[in-house]
């Protein structure tokens, strides 16, 4: 009997103590927050540049990333001496340029209202999330990249999909000791990868003004590497022309 009891007390200890140990997805996204800079530094953010060299099947060319308040975008790389833009959104209209023709052509009516539907994530998904009508699930742990991670679960607002709404769901693994994501997965809503996971890999964290940024972005579907983006100028707020995100006039319409 006193074994009995003496095992009791020491399983009541274990899970008392796993219980205080235990995170929830709250504090891995407040951790997370603090670490990379802090909400106050975050929310000063009203937009962003990054620079640097895209790598793709063995080609490499400049690229550029614009984000600034109101889910504003734009996205452009140089390859054999034109800028190809992929996409852009200000905040309004979304745009991209057309492979073929090599003209600016308006985005799907749908496409354009899904960017606008995730306007908030700039600076960061993560911050006030609960405000934004996002959600937010710790799904436990996985080892990922060869780490250990917790596995968080973000909702957002449904994208609508060939007119209709879908969930809307990412999942993010964060580091459990530096409490910074490694790897975030999403499945493919559309198009001919549609049903396929995409995964993006952030590693080389490093300090700009106070906020921490990853420096090396890869993008991999079916365990194949599609593209490694490396930045190598980082700049917060800096000054942007009123045309940034505009749509050029000879611009054309898809249905």
């Amino acid at each position: 009997m006193n074994t009995l009891k003496g095992l009791l007390s020491f399983a009541l200890v274990a899970c008392f103590a796993f219980v205080a140990q235990a995170q929830t997805a709250d504090e891995i996204i407040e951790k997370y927050l603090q670490n990379i800079g802090g909400k106050e530094k975050l929310r000063a953010m009203k937009a962003l540049r990054m620079t640097g060299k895209a790598k793709q099947q063995g080609m490499e060319f400049p690229f550029t990333t614009i984000n600034a308040e109101g889910g504003k975008q734009r996205q452009a790389f140089t390859f054999q001496g034109k800028e190809i833009v992929q996409p852009c959104f200000d905040g309004t209209t979304g745009w991209s340029t057309n492979f073929m023709t090599m003209k600016p052509e308006k985005m799907e009516t749908e496409d354009t209202d899904n960017m606008k539907r995730e306007a908030a994530d700039f600076p960061e998904p993560f911050l006030d999330y609960a405000k934004k009508g996002y959600t937010v699930t710790l799904e436990g742990k996985e080892k990922v990249e060869g780490t250990e991670c917790f596995k968080i679960k973000l909702t957002k607002k449904p994208q609508i999909i060939e007119g209709k709404e879908v969930e809307n769901v990412t999942y993010y693994f964060f580091d459990t000791e530096n409490f910074v994501p490694l790897v975030s997965k999403s499945t493919m809503k559309k198009g001919q990868a549609k049903g396929t996971t995409m995964e993006t890999v952030y590693s080389d964290y490093q300090e700009v003004n106070g906020l921490y940024f990853p420096m090396s972005i890869a993008q991999k579907m079916n365990g194949q590497t599609l593209i490694t983006i490396v930045v190598e100028k980082t700049e917060i707020n800096p000054t942007l022309d009123e045309k940034t995100f505009a749509m050029p006039a000879e611009a054309t319409t898809t249905k």
